[in-house]
C-alpha cells in the first residue's frame, strides 16, 4: 500500500493522466481523516457521527483568513501563512472536540452517537447562517497556504505533503496503539466498568483520544481546503461523517492500515461504479452491507485471516 500510493500517482501524472492525481490526493486526505476517526472508533469503541465537522473547521481555517485579506481587514502575510492556517485549524478543532467530548462522553451507545451528530450539525448550520463566508453557497479560496520549501500550487508537491502526512499519522497511530495510553483505551472499550473498578479514570483517556481524533481530522481539513480551493458547509454534513465511518469499517476498525485500505476501496469503488450507472449507490450500498455482515474485521482482517490460514496449511 505504501509503494502503491507513492509510485502510482506520480506515474499517472507524468503520463498525462492528471485527473487520477486529484483522485489519489482526495483519497489520501480522506484516509488521514479516517485514521483520526479510527483512534476513537477502532481503539476506543466510540461511534461518532460528527467528525466531518472537524474537517470543515480545518478547511474554513484556510478560507476565512484568505477571504479577509482579499476584501481587506487582515495583514497579507498572516492571511496566506500556512502556519497560521494550520495553527487555527488545530486549535479550533481541539477546542470544539474538547467541548463536544466533555458532554458526549458522559453518555454511551445511541445517545453518544446522537450527541456527536448534534454538535456536528450545530457547526454545519452555524456556517450556513454566516452569509459573509458564502453561507450555503460556499467560499472560494483565492490563494493556497504558503509554506516554506513547499509550493502547494504544484499538484505533485501538494500530493507529496498529503502522502507524507498520511505516513506520519499512521506511525503516530501505531505508537499510540502500542503505548500504555492505547492499551488503556482498548481496555475501556472491552470492559469500561472493570477498568474503572481497578482505579483507571477511563473518561480522561477517552476525552484525550477524542480531542486527538478531532485534531487529526482538522489537519485533514486543512489539506482538503488547500486541495479543493473551495469550501462549503456540505463537507461538514453528518452524511460525510458516515462516509468516513464506512471507510474505517470497510477497511477494518482497530486495524492499523484498515482506514487507509478502506479509503482506497471506498474512493475507487465510488469512481468505478459511477462510470457504469447513475444508480451506483445501490451496488455500492450492497457491498458495504456485505462487508459489515461477513467481514467482521473488514478487508484488512480478511487478508490477515487468509494469510494466517495459508501459513497454517503450509506448516
Amino acid at each position: 500500500m505504501v509503494l502503491l500510493l507513492a509510485v502510482v500517482p506520480y506515474v499517472l501524472y507524468v503520463t498525462g493522466n492528471t485527473f487520477w492525481l486529484d483522485i489519489f490526493t482526495r483519497l489520501v486526505i480522506l484516509a488521514i481523516a479516517a485514521c483520526g476517526l479510527n483512534l476513537i472508533l477502532g481503539l476506543g469503541g466510540l461511534v461518532s457521527f460528527g467528525h466531518a465537522a472537524y474537517i470543515g473547521i480545518g478547511a474554513y481555517a484556510v478560507g476565512i483568513p484568505v477571504y479577509h485579506e482579499t476584501y481587506g481587514g487582515m495583514d497579507a502575510i498572516a492571511s496566506y501563512n500556512g502556519f497560521v492556517h494550520l495553527g487555527l485549524a488545530l486549535l479550533c478543532c481541539a477546542i470544539f472536540a474538547f467541548i463536544t467530548g466533555v458532554i458526549s462522553l458522559r453518555t454511551r451507545g445511541v445517545n453518544f452517537i446522537m450527541i456527536t451528530m448534534a454538535f456536528g450539525q450545530m457547526m454545519f448550520y452555524a456556517i450556513v447562517s454566516i452569509e459573509t463566508y458564502g453561507g450555503d453557497d460556499g467560499l472560494t479560496i483565492d490563494l493556497r497556504s504558503e509554506l516554506p520549501f513547499i509550493n502547494l500550487d504544484s499538484p505533485l508537491s501538494l500530493y507529496g505533503l498529503c502522502y507524507i502526512s498520511l505516513l506520519v499519522v499512521v506511525f503516530l497511530t501505531y505508537r499510540i496503539r502500542n503505548s500504555r495510553f492505547g492499551i488503556t483505551l482498548q481496555g475501556a472499550k472491552s470492559n469500561e466498568e472493570r477498568m474503572n473498578a481497578i482505579g483507571v479514570n477511563c473518561y480522561k483517556y477517552q476525552l484525550t483520544a477524542f480531542v486527538m481524533s478531532g485534531v487529526i481530522c482538522g489537519y485533514a481539513g486543512f489539506l482538503l481546503g488547500n486541495f479543493t480551493t473551495f469550501i462549503s458547509p456540505e463537507m461538514m454534513d453528518w452524511t460525510r461523517s458516515g462516509e468516513i465511518m464506512f471507510m474505517v469499517i470497510l477497511g477494518g476498525a482497530a486495524m492499523l492500515w484498515g482506514p487507509v485500505i478502506g479509503a482506497v476501496l471506498f474512493i475507487v469503488l465510488e469512481f468505478v461504479l459511477s462510470e457504469y450507472t447513475v444508480y451506483w449507490h445501490l451496488p455500492f450500498g450492497l457491498m458495504l452491507i456485505f462487508a459489515v455482515l461477513f467481514l467482521r474485521d473488514g478487508v484488512t482482517g480478511a487478508i490477515h485471516g487468509l494469510s494466517s490460514s495459508g501459513a497454517r496449511h503450509q506448516s
